[in-house]
């Protein structure tokens, strides 16, 4: 055995790679994981990564091949890298590609085609029970499925551990002429995508080949996903149904399509609770098309998906996506599709159905490399930990499991800390975000600042956002309403105060909402108690940032 003390990582027979954050070639390191393991735990001194089929599979579908994996991992490792873990990767990419839809030669309205590796995998496959049921006898020396399965069977396939690859092409949809605008149209500025804007754009049309027009495009919070989208219509040319988090996100695409490129109102519209235009390009909510009158009633506003011609269909927050629209997305296999995230992790473990449904991952750019081009702000992220009073550790304490992070998401203390850091950012644009509506209450009560909740209403919310990116308002209270898709470009300070356990995707929303790049410095603090359940899930927030390079500091304030 070769031992190298020099190289970074350790990797296991069961596939865990274990990575010294403090090496001097810990970045290059991270970065080559990044692209085909996923991160598990960030401690201060290792960090630990697993090589994952889907991660293999979403690796493989970017071209990643396995002698790159494999050099990149014997260059790295201190010891040999376990043969189990050489083989098992190789099977494991070699097995993207084995089971393809292709296009029926003679009913192409009515079948798709599967193509398999070799006689022995097409064996396999067919007697897979749950795959079987969905397979029709297409001649003596062929196997096809029905068109209207052809989301259902990527979805088991993935789950039998094949991974289908999908060049049955897709329907055009009904022809609408999209363009971006030279200069924009609120403020006559010139306005052309960015150079990585463009090229997530091309790597997911590929050139409009039956591989291309599927897939996620991950990019950091104010990168620009929504420019990335519009690239995409642009070469697409159709109608476009696109989905996003809530009501303020819907509105944000409307101004950004209308100032962006050559559509005109009329051809622009907005669904959602309070308003229900289809237009040839319709922005949706993904909490109308949920919407149903009881649990056991139909989904009123599914039909959304049928009743027109779309070509493209996009989906912001691709990570957020509802279970009943991952049914709607089964039927919807024959448009194109495009996934917009900031992180692929999902909370309900459906990263194989992104994967299955939407398509593979078709562009990553890191964090840092963003920031490094400034792209998005230089931030900082900073975790201050602060005690419990004596009465409320009691309270603490005493309190039964099921409340514990609630209670210390709550700790009083915090609002001494938050007091101060308000002081030492007087002059910057803060905002303040937190889970728990009475805690944000109380703190809107104590520093005299406006707060944005679930029940603000829709024209309240637009103003007090319109306030704070024009400067009036200096000091911003939000809840999770702020999670997603809002564009305040000015915030420079975000201070979180309670959080959703340890989501990761919640934490890559927060920090975004700050990294727009700006004059100021950015900085984001979370305030957690002391040796309690809520620093534990801390622990599992930072995952994200470490994902993305941060390093994240602490400031314990037991002293005080």
């Amino acid at each position: 055995m070769q031992i190298r003390p020099e190289n970074p990582l350790i990797v296991q027979g069961d596939g865990k790679v274990l990575l010294e954050a403090r090496h001097r070639r810990y970045e290059e390191a991270r970065d080559f994981l990044g692209r085909f393991a996923e991160l598990e735990s960030s401690p201060e001194l290792l960090h630990t990564y697993r090589i994952s089929p889907l991660s293999l599979w979403n690796a493989a579908s970017a071209g990643m091949t396995v002698a790159e994996i494999t050099e990149g991992l014997k260059r790295l490792s201190k010891f040999d890298v376990p043969q189990e873990v050489l083989t098992k990767t190789s099977e494991t990419i070699e097995r993207y590609g084995l089971v393809k839809l292709i296009a029926h030669p003679t009913e192409p309205d009515k079948l798709l085609r599967l193509e398999f590796g070799s006689g022995y995998v097409a064996k396999l496959v067919t007697k897979e029970r749950s795959l079987a049921e969905l397979l029709v006898e297409d001649g003596r020396r062929h196997w096809a499925i029905l068109q209207g399965h052809r989301g259902i069977f990527k979805q088991r396939a993935l789950q039998a551990g094949w991974p289908v690859q999908d060049v049955a092409g897709f329907r055009a949809g009904e022809h609408l002429e999209t363009t971006l605008r030279a200069h924009t149209a609120l403020t006559d500025r010139p306005f052309h995508p960015r150079p990585y804007q463009l090229e997530a754009a091309r790597r997911w049309w590929d050139e409009g080949s039956p591989l291309g027009g599927c897939g996620v495009v991950v990019l950091a919070c104010g990168a620009g996903k929504t420019i990335v989208a519009m690239t995409a219509m642009s070469m697409v040319q159709t109608k476009t149904l696109i989905l996003a988090t809530n009501q303020a996100a819907v509105a944000q695409w409307h101004r950004e399509l209308l100032d962006k490129t050559n559509l005109r109102p009329d051809q622009v519209g907005m669904y959602t609770g309070d308003l229900k235009e289809i237009r040839p390009v319709t922005v949706a909510t993904y909490q109308i098309l949920t919407w149903r009158r009881t649990k056991t009633a139909e989904f009123e506003h599914l039909h959304l998906f049928e009743d027109q011609d779309w070509g493209l269909v996009i989906y912001d927050e691709v990570h957020l996506l509802p279970a009943p629209v991952f049914g709607a997305t089964a039927t919807l296999q024959g448009r194109r599709r495009l996934g917009l995230t900031a992180t692929l992790v999902r909370e309900d473990g459906r990263e194989g159905d992104v994967f299955a449904l939407v398509g593979p991952k078709r562009y990553d750019l890191p964090w840092q490399t963003l920031q490094e081009q400034g792209f998005i702000a230089d931030t900082r992220c900073l975790e201050v930990r602060v005690p419990f009073p004596p009465a409320a550790l009691s309270r603490y304490d005493k309190a039964a499991e099921i409340d514990k992070f609630r209670i210390a998401s709550a700790n009083p203390a915090k609002m001494s800390v938050i007091d101060e850091l308000l002081r030492r950012h007087i002059d910057d644009n803060v905002l303040i975000i937190g889970t728990y509506v009475d805690q944000l209450e109380d703190i809107s009560r104590r520093f005299r600042a406006p707060l944005i909740t679930g029940k603000t209403p829709h024209d309240e919310r637009e103003r007090l956002f319109g306030a704070f990116r024009s400067g009036k308002i200096k000091l911003l209270i939000v809840s999770k309403v702020a999670n997603f898709s809002i564009d305040l470009p000015d915030a420079n300070i975000a201070i979180q105060v309670s959080g959703s356990f340890g989501s990761r995707q919640e934490e890559a929303q927060r920090l975004g909402r700050i990294l727009r790049p700006k004059a100021k410095p950015a900085i984001f603090y979370t305030v957690v108690t002391t040796d309690t359940k809520e620093q534990d899930f801390a622990l599992k927030r930072q995952l994200f940032l470490t994902e993305q390079g941060y390093r994240y500091h602490i400031e314990d304030r037991k002293a005080v």
